[in-house]
């Protein structure tokens, strides 16, 4: 379900002691939707997956990094919404700050929402609220199909699963 609002984003951050966006500048959203994948030395390292949204990120914690090796699986935890100026955040959120820990772009790209193509009428929104995404990344380190399944909940949190697909375009490449 898209939040499609950044109370929780800001809620959990204090912009005079943090370098991360949120300061109500608007960035018009790009030609096609992006994706950006960050490396966050947190507590815990883990990897961001972000989706463009309508006009958000819309955002996943990977612990164990996106897979590339087609059938692998990985535990994506939803996570708060972020602004779309996010996709382009690299720095370090200082200690006592929620997330405190470097931030870096590991890949960043755009990617297309297949599920409109094979079904009318199936735009992101939707795809979320059904807790199925199919997804085509195209970017600099992660190419090709993947999928986002929820799974449930646990602890308050959305529980997915991120898939590499096969496809053979991509993987003979």
């Amino acid at each position: 379900m898209i939040k499609n609002e950044l109370k929780s984003y800001l809620g959990r951050r204090d912009l005079k002691k943090t370098p991360e966006p949120g300061r109500g500048k608007y960035r018009p959203p790009w030609k096609e939707p992006v994706f950006v994948i960050q490396k966050h030395f947190a507590t815990n390292l883990h990897y961001d997956l972000r989706l463009e949204v309508e006009g958000m990120l819309i955002s996943w914690a990977v612990p164990k990094g996106p897979p590339e090796a087609p059938g692998t699986k990985r535990l994506a935890v939803r996570t708060d919404d972020h602004p779309l100026e996010y996709a382009d955040f690299e720095g370090v959120i200082p200690e006592g700050q929620y997330g405190a820990g470097t931030v870096i772009i590991w890949d960043k790209g755009t990617y297309v929402n297949l599920r409109k193509e094979k079904e009318e009428n199936t735009d992101m929104k939707k795809s979320l609220s059904e807790g199925k995404l199919e997804i085509w990344l195209k970017g600099g380190k992660i190419k090709g199909i993947y999928y986002l399944i929820k799974t449930g909940m646990q602890k308050d949190k959305e529980q997915w699963l991120l898939i590499k697909a096969k496809d053979e375009k991509i993987d003979a490449a």
